[in-house]
């Protein structure tokens, strides 16, 4: 075992240390386990720890012993993945903030987990139209026949159909939950679920026995576009969690992919916005076969779509955001505190996470969020500015 495993577990349970922090952290001081001993003015020498946060660091982490939390971890965790250890999918690494601590369930694939494999996202709409679904399952089987993996959310509509189309074929399929690796959403999914654990693999953020939150599933978006070579939306409207699995398949340098739909449809609208921006046009099932002969690498520096108009203002050089104005009072609840913290210009995500006094998980689900409502743009770097 990698001895610094026990540590990897013992971080995450330190609020508003998330995945950006925590490498940062190994950088600096060499190992997880050496960062943990470290003082107040050690952890002040880490770029994104105030002294608030290592002073709350250093009260956390008193009341936590690593090799016991670590024990007690194995027991209802027994399989997962840090980013310490060899077998974290490669792909998922490449990306910014992984996840410290990816579960699972099912079989592994050697060839997936090092970057190897064919692997691409099918995702849309949880409410499909006909023509939605028949062209999910049109183009789940060639690909399943031309020996793709399947990666989705398990979630109804678009991911179910791309799902069991590829289990019926005996194809190769990922499914990403929302939830605890344990814990199906939505219920009606429980025998799909079981045939992926046999034949394929689930995987999660979370630990067992999380239940659903709304804060969470955008949040797993990134893992799908993170564990895939390519985004296919096959039908999602303007305002869709599929859509932003497209933005961050582009933000980490992976191809894009929609199907053309009606102009009469608004399931169709956000697909039909992706085009306009650069993603690839869907043809036919030969078309996008023929798109795929040469994956893309996973290493190509430049994002593919063009930015939506949005998004296309004068950046700041200065990445310190000016003092928030209060959130508009059409702003959810749930998500003002995080949308009090970013600033006009472009503001750091280790300074919302700051200012917002939220864990960072939690800001990440709530900007991706935001950014779906339109308040919010993305911006290069991991940096947020209000639109």
């Amino acid at each position: 075992m990698n001895r610094d495993r026990p540590y990897w577990v013992a971080w995450t349970q330190i609020k508003r240390i998330g995945s950006v922090l925590m490498g940062r952290l190994n950088e600096q001081f060499g190992s997880l386990e050496a960062a943990w001993s470290e003082s107040e003015a050690g952890l002040l020498t880490v770029e994104g720890i105030g002294p608030q946060l290592a002073a709350d660091i250093l009260r956390q982490r008193s009341h936590l012993n690593p090799e016991q939390l670590y024990a007690k971890h194995l027991q209802a965790n027994p399989q997962f993945w840090t980013l310490c250890d060899r077998e974290y999918p490669r792909l998922l690494r490449e990306i910014h903030a992984p996840p410290p601590l990816l579960y699972y369930r099912g079989v592994p694939d050697p060839e997936e987990m090092e970057g190897n494999a064919r692997t691409i996202a099918i995702v849309g709409t949880r409410h499909p139209s006909p023509y939605g679904l028949k062209w999910t399952r049109r183009l789940s089987r060639r690909l399943s026949q031309d020996g793709f993996t399947i990666v989705s959310g398990l979630a109804a509509g678009i991911d179910t159909e791309a799902h069991r189309t590829c289990l019926t074929l005996a194809g190769r399929t990922v499914a990403v939950l929302g939830t605890g690796v344990d814990v199906v959403y939505p219920r009606r999914n429980q025998s799909l679920y079981e045939e992926i654990v046999e034949k394929g693999l689930v995987v999660s953020e979370y630990p067992a026995g999380t239940p659903p939150d709304r804060l969470q599933f955008p949040q797993r978006n990134r893992i799908i576009a993170g564990l895939s070579r390519a985004t296919l939306v096959t039908e999602a409207p303007q305002k869709s969690g599929a859509l932003i699995t497209a933005y961050l398949a582009n933000d980490f340098c992976r191809d894009v992919y929609a199907v053309p739909g009606s102009l009469d449809n608004p399931n169709s609208r956000g697909c039909l916005g992706l085009i306009s921006r650069g993603a690839q046009l869907v043809m036919d099932e030969d078309h996008l076969i023929q798109t795929l002969q040469e994956m893309p690498s996973f290493t190509v520096p430049t994002p593919r779509l063009r930015p939506e108009p949005s998004s296309q203002k004068q950046e700041s050089v200065n990445p310190s955001p000016s003092p928030a104005a209060p959130p508009p009072v059409n702003v959810p609840a749930h998500l003002a505190q995080v949308f009090a913290a970013v600033a006009p210009e472009a503001t750091a995500f280790d300074i919302i996470v700051e200012k917002s006094a939220t864990e960072a998980s939690a800001v990440s689900s709530a900007l991706l969020q935001l950014e779906l409502m339109g308040l919010i743009s993305a911006l290069p770097g991991l940096r947020y500015q209000r639109t």
